[in-house]
């Protein structure tokens, strides 16, 4: 296991931290790592239900790309990204995403593969693609539409919306909003509500309501991969990544 994912037991509740200073950015190494984690961990009969929580400020704030290679690389990089983004949303017993700081990008696709999302009232929350110049990964074009309906995630994804845990709440992307100190605690007592039922019962339920993303993901995913080669290749996705990186507003040209 990476050191920058650690684990503890609550009963049967298991709490794997993310610890990427400074801001949970991931990459498909440590994506790997987590999902591994998550996967031996749904193989133990004792672990009822995950929370999946960050150390430091922030949740993930998705991909470094002040780090990130290009061309070529950057695609390489999207493929083992979004593999590793598969196995995490295989995962057969319910996992809860204990968020607070910057949930943005991928690490927004990562919390919305959760079945539950524990949210700090001041969290935020930001599907910022549009704003970067390209598409949607981390199945965010499926599950954000599913979790909020299809005009809200359209309007998310459309608009580059950044919201706050009150807002994530009103439009359903959040199951409880609390104080960022409760975030851990309210997410272990969620999900440890989950563990105290059937456990078979609980597997069978997530994997019916999860049929039909779980159908769709392989096709969702290679679909986003190739816009987002595309679009990664445009003067806009030049300029908005450029303008993200240096914190100044875009202006793009269509092309």
């Amino acid at each position: 296991m990476s050191p920058a994912i650690t684990t503890f037991r609550r009963g049967h509740v298991a709490v794997v931290e993310m610890d990427v200073p400074p801001a949970n950015f991931v990459d498909p190494a440590t994506l790997e790592d987590l999902a591994q984690t998550l996967v031996e961990l749904s193989t133990d009969g004792a672990v009822r239900a995950i929370v999946l929580h960050s150390g430091g400020k922030h949740f993930c704030a998705g991909v470094d790309f002040a780090a990130e290679g290009l061309g070529a690389e950057r695609v390489a990089g999207a493929r083992a990204f979004y593999g590793q983004a598969k196995r995490i949303f295989d995962i057969p017993v319910p996992l809860v995403a204990a968020v607070r700081g910057a949930a943005v990008g991928g690490g927004l696709g990562l919390a919305c593969a959760a079945d539950f999302r524990v949210v700090a009232e001041n969290a935020r929350l930001h599907a910022n693609f549009a704003a970067l110049g390209f598409h949607p990964g981390f199945a965010l074009s499926v599950t954000l539409p599913h979790i909020v309906g299809a005009q809200h995630g359209a309007e998310l994804l459309l608009a580059a919306e950044r919201i706050d845990g009150r807002r994530a709440y009103v439009l359903g992307l959040a199951d409880r909003v609390v104080a960022e100190d409760d975030v851990l605690d309210e997410a272990i007592a969620f999900a440890a509500a989950i563990a105290a039922q059937a456990p078979l019962a609980v597997r069978a339920i997530k994997a019916t309501l999860r049929a039909r993303i779980r159908d769709e993901l392989a096709s969702v995913l290679e679909h986003e991969l190739q816009q987002q080669a595309l679009l990664w290749q445009t003067e806009d996705s030049k300029i908005g990544i450029a303008a993200s990186i240096a914190r100044e507003t875009p202006a793009f040209l269509g092309r």
